[in-house]
């Protein structure tokens, strides 16, 4: 995948091992055991800041358990070894710190993806790695069990893409790759435009949920659907008046239809920012509602409701 590669089997390495970071390596590596022999499919390494069990198992949306043997690492300088592409799954407020320490034991074309929500550190990575930075936007539900277990407790898609459109071929590529692992993705030359699609419902969801430790569903019921319009009612405004393009163009309402539908589809899922509280970790609530608080205020457009909502997360 990058020039410096004289391997015959890619490594690929994931940092990060929270719920989608075992989810993409778990599958990546029980594809690479799975195919047959003379096929030459990735090695997959999980690293973070601990090293987890190399027995991990995963129950899938089915309800059947499935297990695998896994190099799960915590030495950046080791699990860079040979790296051929990283996944950088790590919360938005830990990327920086994680990537910074892997940086210096990678070759500087070594291709990267970050899967972070929010608009903190894609464009800043983008622009400061010398490799090629793509980032990957999901809709697959994934939780942590423990240590040995995470639980893939819905389907989804994932599109993957450079910001500015380049290295396509290298996204479907990767793209390719996930799919033959179980994990539907597709390479788009628009990557910008879908992540703001996703800032938008991350904003509608997670803080309310999260806030009042409900599942995505129940923000049909009131009060909480009437919380969910007043957030759409404001980040609709301000998606126009960025020329963010509508998930339907010339149609700003199908931003309001997308989020209803995200609802309906994850009714029963645990928003990540909700699992984050639950499990007394620190929230991502700045990575998605800070840029669109502050491309407000370059707008001129007041989003009284929004500003109340990273406040109290802010302040809490």
């Amino acid at each position: 995948m990058s020039s410096h590669d004289t391997r015959q089997a890619p490594v690929i390495l994931v940092i990060g091992p929270g719920s989608i970071g075992r989810l993409v390596a778990f599958h990546l590596q029980y594809h690479h055991v799975s195919t047959p022999p003379g096929n030459t499919q990735a090695e997959v390494r999980l690293l973070g800041r601990r090293t987890l069990p190399s027995h991990q198992h995963l129950i899938d949306p089915e309800g059947k358990r499935r297990s695998i043997g896994i190099t799960t690492l915590s030495d950046p300088n080791t699990a860079a070894r040979d790296v051929t592409l990283v996944h950088v799954t790590t919360k938005a407020y830990a990327t920086d710190a994680a990537f910074s320490a892997i940086a210096p034991f990678l070759p500087a074309d070594t291709p990267v993806v970050l899967w972070q929500n929010g608009m903190r550190v894609q464009r800043p990575l983008t622009r400061s790695w010398g490799g090629p930075v793509l980032c990957a936007s999901t809709t697959e539900g994934a939780y942590i069990h423990d240590d040995h277990q995470v639980i893939h407790a819905g389907r989804g898609n994932t599109v993957i893409g450079h910001l500015d459109g380049q290295h396509q071929a290298l996204a479907e590529q990767i793209a390719t790759t996930l799919t033959h692992a179980g994990l539907p993705a597709t390479a788009v030359e628009d990557m910008e435009v879908r992540l703001w699609h996703k800032l938008i419902v991350n904003a509608a969801i997670n803080p309310l949920v999260a806030q009042y430790r409900i599942r995505n569903g129940q923000l049909r019921d009131r009060p909480f659907s009437t919380m969910v319009e007043a957030t759409l009612n404001e980040l609709i405004q301000l998606m126009v008046a960025l020329d963010i393009p509508a998930p339907q163009p010339d149609d700003p309402e199908s931003w309001r239809r997308l989020v209803w539908q995200v609802i309906s589809n994850t009714a029963n899922n645990r928003a990540s920012m909700l699992q984050d509280v639950l499990a007394g970790r620190p929230t991502e609530y700045d990575a998605i509602l800070g840029p669109l608080r502050e491309a407000a205020i370059e707008q001129g457009i007041a989003t009284p409701w929004l500003n109340q909502l990273w406040q109290q997360w802010h302040f809490s």
